[in-house]
C-alpha cells in the first residue's frame, strides 16, 4: 500500500513564502517522476511543477521565477518552495508520484491535497 501525504499548506500574504512538503510511505521500489498538481475553484486541474527522479524540473509559465521544486531521494520526498506568492495561487495543491512497486509495475499515485489560500 503506497500512500503520499502533504503538508506545510495554510494562509498567507500576498507576497509571503509557503514551503509543501510530500512524503511517501508504503511499498515503494523506486520513484519516477514526482510533482505538484493545484485545483482552483472553478478552474481545471494544472501542473505546477515535475521534477524527474535525475534533478529535470518543469514548471507552469504562471510560477516560473517565484517557485522551486526539489526532491530527497534517499527520502522518497519531494517539495515546492513558494515564493512571492500571489492571491491566484490560492488552491488545493496535490502531490504526484510515479511510483514502482516492483522492478515491472508502476502507477500514477495521490496525495490527499493541502489547501492553500493566500490573502490579498
Amino acid at each position: 500500500q503506497v500512500q503520499l501525504v502533504e503538508s506545510g499548506g495554510g494562509l498567507v500574504q500576498a507576497g509571503g513564502s509557503l514551503r509543501l512538503s510530500c512524503s511517501t510511505s508504503g511499498n515503494i521500489f523506486s520513484i519516477n517522476t514526482m510533482g505538484w498538481y493545484r485545483l482552483a475553484p472553478g478552474k481545471q486541474r494544472e501542473l505546477v511543477a515535475d521534477i524527474s527522479n535525475g534533478g529535470s524540473t518543469n514548471y507552469a509559465d504562471s510560477v516560473k521565477g517565484r517557485f522551486t521544486i526539489s526532491r530527497d531521494n534517499a527520502k522518497n520526498t519531494v517539495y515546492l518552495q513558494m515564493n512571492s506568492l500571489k492571491p491566484e495561487d490560492t488552491a488545493v495543491y496535490y502531490c504526484n508520484a510515479d511510483i514502482f512497486t516492483s522492478i515491472y509495475l508502476h502507477r500514477n499515485y495521490w496525495g490527499q491535497g493541502t489547501q492553500v489560500t493566500v490573502s490579498s
